[in-house]
């Protein structure tokens, strides 16, 4: 039961911070859970952030608004590894079978405390951090780009 009243505190954290900045979010207090959409260059994205009192996480995901088909189900595996390959904090998680794409980052909160700084900074990256590849990958996923190109810039 100590698991939940430190996954309410780390909501709670998560909520204030997020008022303080005049964020606009959706709160799922019954869920531990708040979602929001940001608008950056180009594709609208949407997160998730749940605080998980089980596992002892704050895990924040946002899935991409489009699939791999098919026939680039490949190009789909070998563009997210590159991009993760870069990454220092989150990752693309990518489900062959689907051809979906999820960007997730998680910080644990296990015998220690979250600071609103670090819940802010989770947001601010995975904002970052999608806005910056969800456009490539979707170029790779309608065979604009070449997977092994997604990157080229940044080595």
């Amino acid at each position: 039961m100590g698991n939940q009243r430190q996954a309410q505190a780390v909501f709670e954290t998560l909520c204030k911070a997020l008022d303080e900045r005049h964020w606009k979010y959706e709160k799922h207090p019954d869920d531990l859970v708040i979602t929001f959409d940001y608008r950056g260059e180009d594709i609208p994205m949407s997160f998730v952030m749940a605080i998980d009192a089980e596992r002892e996480v704050v895990q924040l995901f946002s899935t991409l608004p489009f699939l791999f088909g098919r026939d680039k189900r490949v190009e789909g595996a070998i563009a997210t590894s590159c991009i993760n390959y870069l990454l220092a904090d989150g990752s693309f998680d990518y489900d062959y079978k689907t051809g979906t794409v999820r960007f997730r980052l998680t910080a644990t909160f296990r015998d220690s405390l979250i600071s609103p700084a670090l819940l802010l900074y989770m947001v601010a990256i995975a904002c970052r951090t999608v806005d910056e590849y969800n456009d490539k990958l979707l170029m790779v996923a309608k065979g604009v780009l070449a997977p092994e190109d997604i990157t080229a810039d940044e080595l």
